[in-house]
């Protein structure tokens, strides 16, 4: 149906790393990268730095108190550096700024390797990052090499660069990031300073993929469309939009025609581009920038369930098969104007997908979008369970789907259950099939655990939550807020704070007053909680404890809390929805996971 590549010589990467540490000398790191290719270009990649270390002090044994930082360390405290204190709203001029991303373009020699990069562009409010997953799954089962560059990371910065599904390993990143730092730290100057965190990324990702020589880069735009680092792609193969809504307003814009129009300054001249079903006020918007611009658009209907042939897409949740429709649309455009499809073949897809479109639908996983994992600490310790269920909705739109997605998953009692595996896979999955029985015959409790950033409104965002579970019959026992965990002028695992007795939990104390309304203007809700069995609880672990929610002063506490009554109420089984920001799921897949 389509022509693969012809077989070539992939890149290949030896890294060799000498350390000798003594007390106060520093520690030598040498990289040697090759990259050969169809036997006629031989590429080097020479990375060679003196590293910097800890003083270590010596105990009456001549043992060290404290150990140098890694390399891996020493790259990520360079990467913090180039994060901004500035506010996001109003203080920079987005244009200028986006206009000096061609110069570091230059700095880096990148622009030609960018030109002849093979990329699918895609921007939106809701859905762009599992779009991408679903395209990557397809194009890679496809039998190309792909490149996936999405935002933000769960867990680890490398997440963000995937090579064939797999997050670059640690050596590569570390040869990848200095090759691109070094060079832009010694040609940048006042009038061109560093890159600012996101645009660093994004120009080492072009580094990375074009390095590697991918087939297919999918780059995910990481804000708005027009003035996002990725939008530097002059000639993508082609383009998409997710569903729009309103998010990020301060920057984007204050209605669905104005977000539209930043979305659409993805559209290059008569480059195919597709879309879902968009409101009216949106879709005239990104018609009349199509039409501006000669740009063929496509408006893809949600994914025929039939077409999967009895199995499920990879990626839970109704909301999906509009994300895999789009998915399809982009793939099979990708595969056409790259000369590994012919027409007929594509009027086939609309009506029978190919075996590897099929698997690729259905083998796609992504961290942090209905997710489910089980604590494995407290099943080892009790009969009962507590699971979490994460997603990190964080628009009004995306929490009602949120909501209908944690509901039905609750509902489902011989439901096949996704988990990370202990290994050193961050995206593989492991299948855990739930059999009717003893766990199975368990009361439930569903306990909310919530975080959003304060630019959001949760008066937008609760009561979508708190409504539709309801309309689905599913009632919260208790609703948890928590600060975030991470510092977000760093990244790392030295990014995670201790507990802090004096940290700012005004926010927090917002959401839980606005929860309390909620609750008190629910009546439904009072009588199904006043008619639940009470669980054992322990209010002194809380900041402020309420009738139907409580504040805790960090992550790490509220987790402890959850196990706590795991321990105490052996015959419920807790189910707890982890929701309203990415950074607050990631932060409890980092705790649970360890």
């Amino acid at each position: 149906m389509w022509v693969l590549p012809e077989a070539e010589a992939r890149p290949i990467i030896f890294t060799l790393s000498i350390s000798q540490s003594f007390l106060l000398i520093p520690t030598f790191h040498f990289s040697l990268c090759f990259t050969v290719h169809k036997k006629k270009t031989f590429f080097v990649l020479f990375d060679f730095r003196f590293q910097s270390t800890i003083p270590m002090a010596q105990g009456d044994n001549g043992s060290s108190k404290s150990s140098p930082v890694t390399p891996y360390e020493e790259a990520l405290d360079a990467l913090s550096s180039l994060i901004t204190r500035r506010t996001r709203v109003g203080d920079v001029n987005m244009g200028d700024r986006f206009n000096v991303l061609f110069e570091y373009v230059k700095m880096l020699d990148l622009e030609e390797a960018i030109s002849k990069m093979k990329i699918i562009h895609v921007a939106g409010t809701k859905g762009k990052g599992s779009t991408c997953t679903f395209t990557e799954s397809i194009l890679r089962n496809c039998g190309f090499r792909t490149g996936l560059f999405t935002s933000p990371h769960l867990i680890d910065i490398r997440e963000r660069f995937r090579i064939d599904g797999v997050e670059i390993c640690e050596e590569k990143f570390l040869a990848y990031f200095w090759w691109c730092y070094d060079r832009l730290k010694e040609k940048t100057n006042d009038n061109v300073p560093m890159p600012t965190f996101f645009h660093f990324l994004a120009l080492l990702a072009f580094k990375i993929f074009s390095a590697e020589q991918v087939d297919v880069s999918i780059m995910e735009v990481g804000l708005g469309g027009k003035y996002d680092a990725t939008n530097v792609v002059q000639t993508p193969i082609v383009c998409g939009i997710t569903s729009l809504g309103y998010d990020h307003m301060e920057i984007l814009g204050n209605t669905l025609g104005e977000i539209a129009g930043e979305k659409a300054g993805i559209f290059k001249h008569h480059i195919p581009a597709f879309t879902v079903p968009q409101p009216d006020e949106a879709m005239h918007v990104l018609e009349e920038k199509a039409s501006q611009l000669n740009v063929p658009i496509q408006v893809t209907p949600p994914l025929d369930v039939k077409l999967l042939n009895g199995l499920r897409l990879g990626l839970q949740g109704e909301h999906q098969y509009l994300n895999a429709g789009l998915a399809v649309a982009l793939c099979s455009t990708w595969l056409k104007k790259t000369g590994h499809l012919e027409d007929t073949c594509l009027e086939q897809i609309q009506h029978t997908l190919p075996q590897q479109f099929i698997k690729g639908l259905a083998t796609a996983s992504m961290q942090g979008r209905a997710q489910i994992v089980i604590d494995q600490q407290t099943n080892k310790e009790t009969s009962n369970e507590l699971v979490f269920y994460l997603d990190g909705a964080h628009s009004p739109e995306s929490m009602e789907a949120c909501a209908r997605w944690f509901s039905i998953a609750i509902k489902d009692q011989d439901q096949t259950l996704f988990h990370q595996k202990p290994d050193n896979s961050k995206f593989s999955n492991e299948v855990v099939k739930m059999h009717h029985g003893e766990k199975a015959q368990q009361k439930s409790t569903q306990i909310l655990l919530f975080n959003c950033m304060s630019v959001r409104d949760p008066q937008l965002l609760l009561p979508r939550l708190m409504k539709t579970c309801a309309d689905n019959g599913v009632y919260f026992k208790k609703a948890l807020f928590v600060p975030g965990l991470s510092v977000y002028h760093k990244v790392g695992s030295h990014a995670l704070t201790q507990n802090d007795i004096n940290i700012d939990l005004s926010w927090q104390l917002t959401l839980q007053r606005v929860w309390e309304n909620l609750m008190q203007g629910n009546k439904a809700g009072r009588s199904i909680n006043a008619s639940s069995e009470e669980l054992k609880d322990d209010i002194e672990m809380s900041a402020s404890n309420s009738e139907h929610s409580a504040v805790f002063s960090s992550l790490p506490v509220a987790i402890k809390w959850l196990r706590d009554r795991v321990q105490q109420n052996h015959s419920t089984r807790f189910e707890v929805l982890v929701t309203g920001s990415l950074h607050l799921v990631g932060d409890v897949l980092k705790l649970v996971k360890r």
